[in-house]
This record gives structure tokens, sequence and C-alpha cells, in this order.
């Protein structure tokens, strides 16, 4: 989680999306598309929308449509680069130096993963890097965010669960409002009710609610997460590791802060804690 709050405030930025709109995309619209997907944007709309999982396939392709129409893929990478810089010296100029240092090593790391089954993170891992040390390092731990986000998909594929399933366990997992997730991710009336009696059905929920079934099966995908992507900590070493965690997990609320403050608080639900009722 310390390293997720480290790379997803980058997506609500107001310095990035204020400098992708001046490349001429109104309102900045699609930003968060754009920029994660800009790897991959090649492969087309659909290829970015399986590798996304949960995001709406109509809204990836107007958001892709929209950017290709006015500019590249290289250049809202570059956009987004420039804003990590500014973003993490501003909020954290206190691990800047020490974050440089570490990103040859991570970068040993990340190329030392294997990318079978994980196509957002090899999309990642061979686009641009940058010269700057901090941008540098910063990319690295975005790519392993990626290889926990493809390997997440992964076990989602295999309990058979829709973008919109996942959406509304996470609801349950975090007492999220409702079913904000999956709306927030584009899921509409339809969507949900298609959703949730598929749930029923399974044993995962009743009433409309994801039941205590549900949660368990929420908690044990989380879980095995964890066990399949502790394999990028093991290659930095538990020496580096700690190290790292000492860096960065003090200073994670700094970077929530930023969300709140330009988005609202329940955004970038992977990075947050579980609220209590």
């Amino acid at each position: 989680m310390a390293s997720h709050r480290l790379i997803g405030w980058i997506y609500w930025d107001p310095t990035a999306i204020d400098a992708y709109t001046r490349l001429g995309v109104e309102n900045g619209f699609g930003y968060y598309i754009a920029s994660r997907g800009a790897p991959l944007a090649a492969a087309g709309h659909q290829s970015v929308a399986a590798a996304f999982y949960s995001i709406h396939p109509g809204f990836v392709q107007i958001s892709l449509e929209m950017a290709a129409a006015v500019t590249t893929f290289e250049q809202i990478t570059r956009i987004r680069n420039e804003a990590v810089g500014i973003g993490v010296r501003a909020t954290a100029p206190d691990i800047c130096d020490a974050l440089a240092d570490m990103g040859e090593r991570l970068w040993e790391v990340v190329d030392s993963l294997p990318s079978s089954g994980r196509v957002l993170f090899a999309a990642h891992r061979q686009w641009h890097r940058s010269e700057d040390p901090l941008v540098t390092a910063w990319l690295a731990l975005n790519c392993i965010r990626e290889y926990r986000g493809d390997t997440h998909f992964g076990i989602l594929l295999s309990e058979n669960l829709s973008g919109t399933q996942a959406g509304l366990l996470h609801d349950a997992h975090l007492n999220y409002p409702g079913d904000w997730i999956p709306r927030s991710r584009g899921a509409d009336d339809a969507a949900l009710e298609l959703a949730l009696a598929d749930l029923e059905q399974r044993g995962l929920a009743a009433g409309g609610v994801v039941n205590q079934a549900g949660l368990d099966l929420r908690e044990r995908i989380e879980v095995r997460t964890n066990e399949l992507t502790e394999i990028a900590w093991r290659a930095l070493g538990e020496e580096l590791t700690r190290q790292f965690v000492e860096l960065i997990e003090p200073v994670g609320s700094r970077f929530m802060d930023r969300i709140d403050a330009t988005a609202g608080p329940n955004w970038m639900p992977a990075a947050r804690d579980r609220r209590v009722n």
C-alpha cells in the first residue's frame, strides 16, 4: 500500500491534468485512461479496456480517441513524468534523494519479473524511461504496481468475476458507500443489477448486498494477490525492502491528502484503509 500511495496520486494531480489539457484535450478529459494506458494504446482501445479489467470499455475508447486526435501518447507520457518530478519533490522532499538512489536497483527487480499474462506491466516496462533519477525510480515502482494489478485481475478472472462484480466486492471490503466503486468505473443500473443477481445466485450476496461469503472471497483474493506479488520484494531483498518501507510509509498520507483535496476522499480505493462502520 505504501508504494501504491506514492504512485496513484498522479492520476488526479492538477499539474498533470492542466498540462494534459494544454495538449488539446478539452477539460483534460480521460487523463487517467490516456496516461496509464499510453504504453498499450497502439494496440487499440479494446486491448487497453481488457487490460484495465473493470473500467467501462466505452470510457476507455472515447478517452483514447480524444487523446489521439490532438496529441501523441509519447507527449502524454512526457507531461506525466514532468508532473511526477514536480509533485514528489513538492509533497515529500525528504524522500527524494534516497528514492532516486534506489532507482537502478528497483529497475533490476522490474526487469527480473516474469511478464507472462501481465500485459499492462509488460507494456510499462518497455515504455519510455526518464533521465531524472527520481522519476526513474518512480517509474520502476509504477511497473511493480502494474505487476500487482495484472496479477490481481488474473485472480479475479479465475474466480469468474466481472469488472462490476469486482467493484461491488471491493466496495464491501472497504466499507465504501453503496456501489460507489463500480459506478465510478462506468457501471450503470443495468450492469449493477445483473452483477448482483449473479453474486446472489452464487451465494456471495443477499438482498442486493454483498454478504459474509462475498467478503470472505474478497479477502482470499487479497491474500492470494499478496502471495503472488511478493516476488518483487523478495527480489529486492529484505534489507532494501525494509529501507524502502521505512522511507515511503511515513509520507503516504501526504499523497492521499493530495487526492482528497483535488478529487475527493473515495478515489484510488486500492490505496485506502478499510473504513469502520
